[in-house]
C-alpha cells in the first residue's frame, strides 16, 4: 500500500510538472514608443504577443489595457502579471489568442485636457491605434478590438468606449475612476497637485463641473449619448465593495440598468488593490474575447 501512495504521489507530482512546462508563454516586449506628433513626445508603451504569434502568419485580435494613475505601461506586467493570466487562459481557451497593448498615459487621465495643451485622446485615436495595426499583425476592425483599463485606465477605457463606438467590440473597466456630481462638487480642486484642475478647467463658484467635464464625465455621457450609441459597445464593470470608488461605478450601473441599456456589472470582494485586479483580468479579457467570436 504504501509502495502504490508512493507512485501516485510521484505520478501526480510528474504531471503538475509536466503541466506547468507545457503552458506555452506569450511574449513581453517593454521599452517601446511611438513618436506623437500630437503630444510633442515619444509614446511609450509595452505589447503581449500571444504564444503562437512568432510561428504564424496570422493576423490577432488586439486589447487595449489602461494602467492607473502613478503607474506606467509596465505596471500590467510587472503587478497585473497579465501575461501570465493570460497565457493560462489561451492555453485552457478560455479566452482567445490575443495582443495585449500597454500604453503610457502618464497623468494624462486618456483624455484632452482643458487648455487643449496635452491631447492624448486625439493621439490615442489618431495615432496610437493606427500604428499598433501597421506595425503588428491585428485584425484593424471593430470586431476585433477591445480596451480595458483599471482605475485611471477604467476611466480611460469606459471615455473612448462612449465616445468612439465604431473602434471598440467591447470595454471591460475596473475600478473606474467615476465619479457621482456630489463628489465631484465635494472634490477639493487642490488634490492631487491641481491635477483635476489642469484636466477639467474650473467654473466660476471653483468647481470642476465644467463645460469640459461635463464632456468628459462618464456619468453624464451614459446618460446624455443616445441609447444606440452605448449599445454598439458591450459593457463589463467591475469594482469591489471596499474600493472607495464604489459609488460612482454603482452609479453608473443603476443608470445604465435605468436607460435599459445591456451591460455586466460584478461587485466582488476586495478594495483597489492588484489582489483585486490579478484575480478579475481574466473574467475581463474572456467577456471581451467573447465578442471576437462568430
Amino acid at each position: 500500500m504504501k509502495i502504490k501512495l508512493l507512485i501516485i504521489c510521484i505520478f501526480s507530482i510528474f504531471s503538475l510538472k509536466t503541466t506547468a512546462q507545457i503552458t506555452p508563454a506569450g511574449q513581453v516586449l517593454e521599452g517601446l514608443s511611438m513618436p506623437s506628433a500630437t503630444l510633442g513626445y515619444a509614446v511609450n508603451y509595452a505589447i503581449y504577443l500571444p504564444p503562437d504569434y512568432k510561428e504564424s502568419t496570422r493576423f490577432y485580435p488586439v486589447v487595449y489595457l489602461l494602467h492607473g494613475y502613478t503607474d506606467n505601461e509596465t505596471g500590467w506586467i510587472q503587478f497585473g502579471e497579465v501575461n501570465m493570466a493570460a497565457d493560462r487562459a489561451i492555453a485552457s481557451r478560455e479566452i482567445p489568442s490575443m495582443i495585449i497593448v500597454m500604453p503610457d498615459a502618464k497623468a494624462t487621465w486618456y483624455m484632452n485636457n482643458a487648455d487643449g495643451s496635452q491631447k492624448f485622446e486625439d493621439m490615442f485615436v489618431q495615432e496610437f491605434i493606427p500604428y499598433i495595426d501597421k506595425t503588428y499583425r491585428t485584425r484593424a476592425k471593430k470586431e476585433f478590438r477591445g480596451v480595458s483599463g483599471l482605475s485611471m485606465g477604467g476611466f480611460g477605457s469606459l471615455l473612448y468606449s462612449l465616445k468612439h463606438p465604431d473602434l471598440f467590440a467591447a470595454c471591460a473597466a475596473f475600478s473606474a475612476a467615476v465619479w457621482t456630481e456630489e463628489e465631484v462638487k465635494a472634490m477639493p480642486t487642490t488634490s492631487r497637485d491641481g491635477l483635476f484642475e489642469k484636466l477639467f478647467g474650473l467654473t466660476k463658484e471653483k468647481t470642476l463641473l465644467t463645460p469640459h467635464y461635463r464632456a468628459n464625465s462618464i456619468i453624464d455621457l451614459a446618460g446624455s449619448l443616445p441609447k444606440e450609441q452605448i449599445e454598439k459597445v458591450r459593457f463589463y464593470i467591475d469594482c469591489g465593495d471596499d474600493d472607495f470608488l464604489y459609488k460612482g461605478n454603482a452609479a453608473l450601473h443603476v443608470l445604465l440598468r435605468d436607460r435599459q441599456i445591456k451591460h455586466e456589472f460584478r461587485v466582488r470582494d476586495g478594495g483597489h488593490t492588484w489582489v483585486y485586479w490579478r484575480t478579475g483580468i481574466v473574467d475581463g479579457l474572456k467577456f471581451i474575447g467573447e465578442s471576437f467570436h462568430r
